[in-house]
């Protein structure tokens, strides 16, 4: 079964209405202090990029669908700093004493902030796994959209794509794959591919028909047509 966040796609939650070109980056001050706690906090390295998005995805149906965006990410976040004994449920209370934190000297300073974000986190890797699609190829993608290492684990094959047909337009080399790194079974590089599908293979009435939607993929969520 997928989770509430996989909606892409899914009739019924109207149209979308893209922000005004001057709307400011973040529409309340406390936006951009969950974003900034978030990011400070992923440096600590308890925890990779694909671990913090399961953690979101695994929100309760009724908190996902009635929190913002960034409620999302400081629940995700909460969740997280308690799983992995960074911070007790007291110390989220504001209860805590004078001692320093066992992981305080890995703490992002504000000087070092703009080198940190420019530098990124890459996630192409070496692998020996070979390319088994070409340019140009066409491909299914497996059906259903799950994780096959973890039941109900994290996955980037949305469900919407599941079982569709589409076309390699790119091998983008081989990266880390995130059902295998969200759960702390190693990164697993493998190929990802950019695929083209035709809107009218992945809805039954698409509103241009004409159009393409360009999805990245990696080379397990895919077969040969």
């Amino acid at each position: 079964m997928t989770r509430v966040h996989d909606m892409g796609g899914r009739f019924g939650d109207g149209p979308i209405r893209p922000e005004a070109e001057n709307a400011p980056v973040f529409a309340e001050d406390w936006h951009a202090r969950a974003l900034a706690v978030t990011l400070a906090s992923g440096f600590l390295g308890q925890w990779n990029i694909d671990v913090s998005r399961h953690a979101r995805e695994r929100l309760s149906p009724k908190d996902y669908t009635r929190f913002s965006y960034y409620e999302k990410w400081i629940s995700g976040l909460a969740d997280l700093l308690v799983e992995k004994g960074v911070l007790t449920l007291e110390d989220l209370r504001g209860v805590r004493g004078d001692k320093p934190h066992p992981l305080a000297d890995r703490a992002l300073k504000a000087e070092a902030v703009s080198a940190a974000l420019a530098k990124g986190g890459p996630a192409d890797r070496p692998s020996n796994v070979a390319a088994l699609f070409s340019v140009g190829q066409e491909v299914v993608t497996v059906r259903p959209a799950a994780n096959r290492l973890v039941d109900g684990g994290h996955t980037r094959l949305p469900v919407y794509a599941s079982g569709a047909r589409g076309r390699i337009l790119r091998l983008h080399g081989t990266h880390v794959l995130p059902d295998s790194n969200a759960h702390g079974l190693g990164e697993a590089p493998e190929p990802i591919y950019a695929v083209a599908f035709a809107t009218s293979e992945l809805w039954a009435a698409p509103e241009h028909r004409a159009d393409q939607v360009v999805l990245d993929l990696w080379q397990s969520y895919l077969q040969p047509a």
